[in-house]
């Protein structure tokens, strides 16, 4: 009796699901707002973000992905790359679950029949599915409530539309539910997806809102690394709080990370992180966007290592041509900017080179550093973070006067290509000369050294790490034994004009 009250005053109030026959279809909210109306228009956007996603689609199963639901203009690049991974699965079921920001409500709230209707064409909604998940608790019921406004799902589904045939949506908006309800969530869509393999769980979410680009990049890495080791109950705990992370579809992701782990599912990759700020050019208020797979792999092996097993994106990955590509990016940047003033107008279409990772440039003149500057994680495609530190580096290093035209033929570049850094509980982990060491204190105090600097010095370990707090952090010698310090290990391929000559 509930679910028919529901319906006939979401009926009355308009919120508008359309009639087709007799079929209940929820007509778009957003569409020429966060996308085109226009179908030809909008077939032809994703169509180029699938296109520009460096990353191919991927032969073995993927159980959940996750995507941005802003504008397409500011967020549909970065969505585009887990639509494009799990393109090549035929999931038959695609489950959404999507945050609430306009309809409170404790409990979670399940489109049960019908369909959703965008520029692109109508998805059928999959009834039996639906009514299993809806069978299993009094607080998973139809409430269209929380549909009438919502965009956070809709967005997904032209791009679904894009990437899949012939297959139905269970559309899922998340109220304010507790966390033992997400369990009890978790623990149903596994028992109701059981083996099958043709079931795709979408969570949609944003990262950090609203802060400049630094403070966003810094509280979207601690989320990222929670995600990749499965943390629900700190994620929850911390976006509540919304002091270290933030995530809109905290409620989705939570119960998708709770699922994951009663699956065993074992591999979690992020395939591209960006936020509004990267498309804007405005860096003072930002919005955090990722795009990450999560699976199971019996190999063992993750996404990145079968991305392409003749371009493994692990340590040594690239080759000698694409070395010689980004150091040649990196040199004649640096001549074109300090003797004409010009930012390279520079493309590339390798995909290993248009993956997103931290790099450094590094310039020397006569054995003597001259500038050093990069970024820890990548802030778009690879070959555009060497040009763009490359500039950094000649010119805006504080520690050097700006490298001037005649100065260029003496100077020599060096790059250095990171891996995504990790967190270490022990230092008996740093190997010198291997690793780079990130230690951080808080948002004020953060320093790096790279791999190569150990070797440089001759220092010993606690050498290393003692004049990393001092000369970078801004802490005392001894701060990184303190228990509050966080300590990062990352690797890097170095290359220098001379490490690349036959």
């Amino acid at each position: 009796m509930r679910r028919i009250f529901i319906l006939l005053t979401f009926l009355v109030i308009g919120g508008s699901p359309m009639a087709l026959g007799d079929q209940r279809i929820k007509s778009p909210n957003v569409s020429g707002q966060f996308y085109t109306a226009n179908p030809q228009r909008l077939s032809a956007e994703i169509d180029e973000f699938m296109q520009k996603a460096a990353v191919r689609p991927f032969d073995k199963h993927i159980d959940i992905m996750v995507a941005p639901h802003a504008g397409y203009m500011y967020s549909g690049g970065v969505a585009a790359y887990g639509f494009k991974a799990a393109s090549q699965n035929p999931y038959k079921t695609v489950i959404i679950l999507a945050p609430s920001h306009y309809f409170g409500f404790d409990g979670i709230s399940i489109w049960e029949e019908g369909g959703f209707q965008t520029p692109l064409g109508v998805v059928e909604v999959d009834t039996p599915l639906a009514r299993q998940l809806m069978a299993e608790d009094e607080k998973f019921y139809d409430a269209p409530q929380a549909f009438a406004q919502e965009h956070s799902l809709e967005v997904e589904i032209p791009f679904l539309q894009k990437a899949f045939k012939n297959f139905k949506i269970v559309p899922v908006i998340m109220g304010q539910p507790g966390f033992q309800l997400l369990e009890k969530f978790a623990a149903v869509l596994h028992k109701v997806i059981g083996s099958r393999k043709d079931v795709l769980i979408v969570v949609s979410t944003d990262l950090s809102h609203y802060h400049d680009d630094a403070k966003a990049r810094q509280m979207d890495r601690r989320t990222l690394e929670a995600v990749q080791g499965l943390k629900a109950e700190e994620i929850w705990k911390a976006c509540q709080s919304r002091t270290t992370m933030e995530m809109c579809g905290v409620v989705p992701m939570t119960a998708a990370l709770l699922y994951a782990r009663q699956k065993g599912l074992r591999h979690v990759d992020v395939l591209r992180h960006a936020n509004s700020g990267d498309v804007t050019g405005d860096k003072n208020r930002v919005v955090g966007y990722a795009s990450i797979v999560i699976y199971d792999d019996e190999s063992g092996e993750s996404l990145q290592q079968n991305y392409g097993k003749e371009q493994k994106v692990s340590e040594g990955s690239l080759t000698p041509g694409q070395k010689k590509r980004l150091l040649k990016i990196a040199q004649d940047t640096i001549s074109e900017y300090v003797q004409k003033g010009n930012v390279l107008a520079v493309e590339e279409t390798d995909p290993r080179l248009m993956k997103e990772e931290g790099a450094f440039v590094t310039i020397r003149k006569a054995g003597h550093l001259r500038g050093c500057i990069g970024n820890i994680l990548g802030r778009g495609p690879l070959y555009l973070t060497v040009r763009d530190m490359a500039i950094s580096s000649a010119t805006k290093d504080p520690r050097f006067r700006p490298v001037t035209p005649q100065e260029f033929d003496a100077i020599d570049v060096e790059v250095s290509v990171l891996s995504m850094p990790r967190i270490i509980k022990n230092t008996d982990e740093i190997v010198l000369g291997k690793h780079g060491v990130i230690i951080s204190q808080g948002p004020l105090h953060q320093g790096l050294f790279l791999p190569q600097v150990a070797t440089e010095t001759g220092w010993t370990k606690e050498e290393f790490l003692s004049q990393l707090c001092v000369q970078k952090a801004g802490l005392p010698a001894d701060a990184w034994k303190d228990p509050k310090t966080r300590i990062e290990i990352f690797t890097a391929e170095v290359f220098a004009e001379k490490d690349l000559e036959e």
